[in-house]
This record gives structure tokens, sequence and C-alpha cells, in this order.
């Protein structure tokens, strides 16, 4: 019984479809019932819609379906008791046996608490993507955490997922980028070039790119046309870039499955067999596109083009894919980008975006529903900017100015578990704002401090049992704890029954932050716990004079320790055995 929630909202499934004097409900019906932590805690533990969703379903007022349910709950040996409130809802207080009977199914599953089974769902996680023209800034950075975070813990609900990059190897940035590679090539040959040009990548990170290309061909490039130099030193800057993104990456712990190259979409042929595949639904067409309101975008044009007819499938407008001089847009390549992961077998595709790429997300889902029909889910998860303060003033960056802040300069100064816990504490479609002070100070005000301090005083406490002669029992009976029945245990004990469901919840949302908040929340009702143990001394978690208490009450330690550990495992942090 992992998943409580789940448990008590089967057994009021298994209520309603044998009540007497009320229609049968559907199974689409029974589906919406949910049970949930109320808010409140005075009002219960356990909080169910299920008269007030299947009231009109079944023909009834809320409160007389609540009192036949109610009734029917009463008899339930796990209940305390049960009441009705507001227009229907339905508020339980479950005996202390129930939630010690939980806490003995928590240490059997250990690390596998809260983990689904495997089912067979099929997900591409594509994130960073950032253009391979330099190092990564903080910037990309909360996307990368947030994006990896998402397909951790889809894996962990169990769902098979793939953790992807698109490289952006084939628009003018590239070239731009060669261009200003050769310039640093030119001058690791000793020529003095000046100033950078405007509109070249001015970042001395490309100097050593420039230096490796001078050792290996010598000044044969410099003596060529451009067309011949652009493709080798356009390979070289890319690749060279790559790794230094790869590099960056590993700071935080992150690794991508795939690197799926633009540039192969068009030497391929992926595009045109994508338009071609759409064509024959009918989703493309000849035509024109009438002058957009304000601001025109790059791929408009006052002529006939190649259109996906996108706005029979929610789109605002009709996207171009071949302008008139019979070259593909980037709308195109994105196309052909979710035909390849959608013919690769993936049933559903994350897309991680910054908050630049709002307007993207319509267009995406159109072309999902186009491609796949209803065979495939898209979500797109926008993230917006993060700003940085030092001595609370802001820091500015600039990737062209060459002034920007990497994402290598702030993992170096604060470490990675701070900067991927707090690139999460807040949701990611809302401004986040990263104090280096802050993150790095030891209190209760620095959210993954206290976090992983939870998981270091769990552990400090074991040592200090087995100092004084105490060791943890193997296994979790469940008639060991019976003994915990004091108010804070039991919500210590409530709180952790909620990972389960909050794993499902934060995979099906793609909303990670869920996970950091509730470790905080886990985190605070522990310290809450050892501190009150410190003002009352028969509620310590060790007490020599008393092993049976001593030996429940470090299974309830040890159990907290397993659930941080495992969240923090999912958010790509450590649970340190000390804090230093």
């Amino acid at each position: 019984m992992q998943n409580i929630f789940a448990e008590v909202e089967k057994r009021l499934q298994e209520i309603v479809t044998s009540l007497d004097g009320f229609a049968r409900p559907a199974d689409a019906d029974l589906v919406r019932i949910a049970v949930e932590t109320p808010r409140d805690e005075s009002h219960g533990d356990l909080s169910t819609n299920a008269a007030m969703v299947l009231a009109k379903p079944l023909g009834a007022k809320p409160r007389d379906l609540a009192a036949a349910i109610a009734a029917r709950l009463g008899a339930d040996a796990d209940i305390e008791s049960v009441a009705i409130a507001g227009p229907g809802f339905i508020n339980l207080r479950m005996r202390p046996a129930f939630w010690t009977l939980h806490l003995a199914s928590l240490l059997e599953a250990g690390a596998d608490y809260g983990r689904g089974r495997a089912n067979g769902h099929r997900v591409n996680v594509e994130y960073v993507s950032a253009n391979p023209t330099g190092p990564m800034h903080v910037g990309h950075c909360r996307g990368a955490v947030v994006g990896d975070a998402i397909a951790s813990v889809l894996a962990f609900a169990g769902a098979d997922v793939t953790r992807e990059y698109y490289v952006n190897d084939a628009g003018e940035q590239v070239n731009v980028l060669a261009r200003s590679v050769f310039l640093r090539y030119r001058e690791a040959l000793g020529e003095p070039i000046g100033a950078i040009p405007e509109g070249l990548y001015p970042g001395d990170y490309l100097k050593p790119v420039g230096e490796t290309l001078a050792r290996v061909h010598g000044p044969s490039l410099a003596a060529m046309p451009e067309e011949q130099w652009l493709p080798t030193v356009r390979e070289a800057a890319i690749g060279a870039m790559m790794d230094m993104i790869r590099e960056d990456l590993a700071r935080l712990g992150i690794v991508h499955d795939v690197f799926f190259s633009e540039r192969s979409l068009h030497e391929n042929g992926r595009i045109a067999e994508s338009i071609a595949d759409l064509r024959a639904k009918g989703f493309v067409y000849q035509g024109t596109l009438p002058p957009p309101k304000g601001q025109r975008p790059e791929d408009w044009e006052d002529r006939e083009q190649t259109l996906l007819r996108s706005t029979d499938v929610g789109d605002d407008m009709d996207r171009p894919l071949v302008k008139s001089d019979g070259r593909y847009t980037y709308f195109a390549a994105d196309v052909a980008y979710f035909h390849d992961k959608f013919e690769r077998g993936f049933d559903e595709m994350v897309y991680v975006l910054g908050a630049d790429h709002g307007g993207y997300v319509k267009r995406l889902e159109a072309v999902c529903k186009a491609v796949a029909g209803d065979r495939a889910r898209l979500d797109v998860v926008l993230c917006q900017l993060v700003k940085l303060f030092r001595d609370g003033q802001p820091v500015t960056m600039s990737k062209r100015a060459g002034t920007f802040v990497t994402l290598a300069d702030v993992v170096d100064e604060v470490g990675r578990d701070p900067v991927r816990f707090m690139m999460l504490y807040r949701k990611s479609d809302a401004p986040l704002d990263f104090d280096f002070a802050k993150v790095t100070e030891q209190s209760k005000d620095n959210p993954v401090f206290y976090v992983q301090y939870a998981h270091a005083r769990a552990r400090s406490i074991f040592r200090q049992a087995a100092g004084e002669g105490l060791q943890l029992p193997e296994g979790g009976a469940a008639d060991r704890f019976a003994g915990l029945t004091d108010e804070g245990e039991l919500r210590l004990v409530r709180k952790l029954a909620e990972f389960p469901k909050l794993v499902q919840a934060a995979a099906a949302s793609k909303e990670p932050h869920r996970l950091a908040f509730y470790l905080y929340e886990l985190s605070s009702a522990f310290h809450a716990q050892y501190n009150r143990g410190k003002d009352l001394p028969h509620l310590r978690f060790v007490n020599a004079n008393d092993v049976m208490m001593s030996h429940a009450r470090l299974g309830l330690v040890q159990a907290v320790a397993v659930v941080v550990k495992t969240g923090l495992g999912l958010i790509g942090a450590d649970a340190p055995d000390e804090m230093r």
C-alpha cells in the first residue's frame, strides 16, 4: 500500500458502485473521485470530493450522497471518524494504526518507495538545445535543470524516458560562429585582428578553437576563399562548442541520451519526407498568407509558398514550410524533427523552452495533431528568466558582448546542489531571482541547506543511537511502530505518505518544483519534531532507557532519510551524511 490516496480512492469507488437507492456511476465518473490532504489539518487526515463529483451522474443531492457514503465509510476499520463539510465534502480521520502500517510499508519498499511500475509509456524530453555558439549561461541553466528533473520524475513514475538535445547546427548562426572562429584562427597565426567586427561573437572562449585550427592546419586555411574554409571551420567550431556545452552540463550532473543534429534533417531528406507525408494527409498546400498584424515574422512573404494548413488543427495562422525561392523555413525543420520523434516510437514529447518561445506553443501543438493525430501527446514547458544578484546588485550578462556570467561560473562558485535545487524552487513559468549569498548561507531560509540538513540530521541520530548501543532493527514490522501515537510523529508519517502521490502528480503535470516544495515541508516537519524532543525528553528519537520506543522512532527517522534522499536524487542533488 504505497499510495494511500489511491487505496482510499479505490475503497470509495467500491462503495459508490454498491450503494442502494442511487444510479450506478460510469467508469469515467469514478475516475473523477479524488482524495487529498486537507489544507487545514483540523478538518482531518484526508478529504474526498466523491459526493460532489458523483451527485449529478447519480441523480442525487451532494449532501444526501455524502451521507450515504459516510455511513459506509464509518464501518471501515481504518477510519476513526467521518465528517461532512460544506456542500458535500467528506473529511476522514484515520486511526494511528493505519499510518504506522504505512510506515512499515515505506521501510519495506526502501529506495523504491513511490516508484511507479513500468507502464510502457515512451517519453522524449528535449531540453537545453542551446545554439552551439558559446558556453552556457545561467539563462540556459534553468531549462537544463527543469528538463532533467522532469525526465527523472517521469522515469521514477514508470515511463521509458529519453533525454534529448537538439543541436541547432543548420542556421546562419553557425556560419557567424565559423567566421568568428576564423578571426581567432588568424589571430593565432600572428595576424593583428583589431576590434572584433560587429555581428561576430567577441568572447575569448573562441581563442582556443582558433589556436587548435592553427596547430592542425597551419596557414593553409588563411589562403582559401571563404566558401572553401567555411565548412572545415564550421565543423571544428560546432564540435568545440558542443564539447564545451557537454562539460558545462556535466557540472550540473546532466547527461543527455541523444544529441540530435538539425542539419541531419536537411542532409537525409527528412524535411522533404515530412512535408510529403503531410501533403498526402491534406495538410500542405500552395498559397499566400495575408500580411500579419503588427511586426512581420521572418518567414512571411507576399508570394505563393508551401504552407502547412495548421489552422485546421488549432493554430492561429497557417505556417510557411518552403519559401518562394525553394528554401525551407526554420519551422519546416521543427515539423520534420517532431515527425522523426514520432516515428522513433515516442507517444509523448516534452519540449522545455525559454519563455521567449511562448509563441511557438500553438504551432507545435498543431504539428503534433497534424503528424500524429491522437496517437501522441505534446507538452511544452516554458521557463522564465533567471536574474542573478551579488551583494544585492543585479548581475548583467550578454553573450554577444562576451560579458555574460556562464553556467560554469555559477556552479563553481556555489556548487551543483544549490543551483539545481534553487532552479526548481519556483514554478518554471515564474521569474526567478538567484542570490549568490542566500543560496550558500546555512539557515532555514536557504531551502537546499534545510533539506540536506534533514538527511544529515537523520544520519547523526543513527550515529548517536549506535553510540548508546542502539541499532536500527532490520525490517519494518508494523507492530514495532504501535507506540507512535504522538501527533507530531503521526503528522510526519502523513507527510511521508504524500510522496507517492506527489511523484505521480509532478510527472503528469511536468512540474518538478512540487518536489522541491514537498522536500522543504517534509524537512520542516522533521526538524520541528526533533526540536520538540529538546523540550519534551520523552519525545526524543533516541532514549537508551526505552529501547522499544527508540526502535520505533529510529524507523521513523529512517523513513524520513529514505524519502529525502530519493527526492533529492530526483532533483539531482546529493543527500549528505554530514554538513560541513
